[in-house]
């Protein structure tokens, strides 16, 4: 039991290292003026990435149920290291592609498998009540990591374009040594039945038998596209308004600091909120940010990115832990990678039609469209989910 509760430190740091990420405060500079690619090329790219994300994601959340939480998060951190190393020679689209599938492969068993680790952990110790507080600073550890490879990122940048890509291969060998380190829990099996039909009984109950679990699900990948889109959006905006490119790390860094201390606040505002209260508060977020965006585009206009990465930090403890209620141990993994699968696809479908649009009619214009998009459909979805919460919205965590 004494090792066992060593997990939670290092999923701390694991978390850390993991969005540690140097290249990228920068890197859609990268990929526009060294590799040459277009606005729609790199949301087409992230789309790719998405579907290898997509193909693997389930079936990577799946066999970490049946392998182990701590093989999966091992074969993660190799992946990391091969992905972040085809970057330091890529030198188009085609590799570039390359890389993006590794590192999609690498995120797949990832995705899931941490706090799946975490929630079990606390399960077998008798504290899964406070889940909620240990994810939040899982997440809090994961954007002080991003903010901490940021924050000199548009120096190093400016010094070495591919040194980021270096200093992120020596991150992933230390995420290696620190997940080599964890220990498996105990955990119920499943029915014994086919690999096949295990699978789709787990998609199922999720998406059909479970009316809370699916409307989670659904409100969660929403929010989540709404925060996913600026990441790629948000630098050339930047550019466009002339923000220096050595603010770039900082303002990046600054991004993450605010998910971080949205995270690490997110159950005790959760207690005091509800969950109507703070399902309110992400859609007047998402409202003030995207239209922030879309009417200002002068310097300082990216300050209106940061109410997106708030309600990032706030949404991710409680909508998880609203997840991991509602799972089963036995395939805990597998139904928090089918939450991952549903942002995917969206994202899948999406991606490239608002890259088109950024490209037509400037990145500012198309955060006013996209407005009006989450407008339409966020609030449908909050009310689903509210209907079909339990009656008791915030217990304490």
């Amino acid at each position: 039991m004494k090792s066992l509760s060593g997990n939670i430190g290092k999923l701390y740091v694991f978390s850390f290292l993991q969005m540690m990420l140097f290249p990228m405060a920068i890197i859609t500079l990268f990929w526009k003026d060294h590799i040459g690619l277009s606005l729609t090329q790199i949301l087409l790219l992230q789309s790719i990435f998405s579907v290898a994300t997509l193909a693997l994601d389930y079936p990577a959340g799946y066999i970490s149920d049946r392998v182990g939480y701590r093989c999966a998060l091992n074969i993660a951190a190799a992946l990391g290291m091969a992905g972040w190393g085809i970057y330091i020679y890529a030198d188009s689209f085609t590799t570039v592609l390359l890389a993006e599938i590794t590192l999609g492969m690498s995120l797949s068993f990832i995705s899931g498998s941490d706090s799946a680790l975490l929630y079990e952990t606390l399960r077998t110790q008798g504290d899964e009540h406070s889940y909620a507080r240990h994810q939040g600073r899982m997440h809090g550890f994961a954007q002080i990591g991003e903010a901490a490879g940021a924050i000199m990122a548009g120096v190093i940048y400016a010094f070495e374009p591919r040194l980021p890509f270096v200093l992120q291969v020596a991150v992933w060998g230390a995420g290696l040594l620190v997940t080599s380190r964890l220990v498996e829990t105990p955990r119920e099996h499943a029915p014994q039945r086919s690999h096949l039909a295990e699978a789709v009984a787990t998609a199922r109950y999720a998406f059909m038998e479970n009316r809370h679990l699916r409307y989670t699900i659904l409100l969660n990948t929403v929010l989540g596209v709404a925060s996913f889109y600026p990441v790629w959006l948000i630098q050339p905006y930047m550019q466009h308004a002339r923000v220096p490119v050595t603010w770039f790390g900082p303002v990046w860094a600054g991004a993450n600091l605010t998910v971080a201390l949205c995270a690490l606040a997110s159950h005790r505002l959760h207690n005091r909120l509800g969950d109507s209260g703070m399902v309110l508060l992400f859609l007047g977020l998402v409202a003030a940010g995207y239209l922030g965006l879309g009417l200002s585009g002068g310097l300082w206009g990216f300050l209106f990115y940061y109410l997106l990465t708030c309600m990032r930090g706030l949404r991710g403890p409680m909508m998880l832990s609203h997840t991991q209620k509602e799972s089963t141990s036995a395939n805990r993994a597998a139904t928090l990678s089918l939450q991952s699968v549903s942002f995917r696809l969206l994202f899948v479908v999406s991606g490239p039609l608002v890259g088109k649009l950024a490209d037509a009619a400037g990145v500012a214009r198309s955060f006013y469209f996209l407005f009006y998009a989450f407008l339409f459909t966020l609030p449908l979805l909050a009310a689903l989910f509210l209907k079909n919460a339990p009656r008791r919205e915030a217990e304490l965590v």
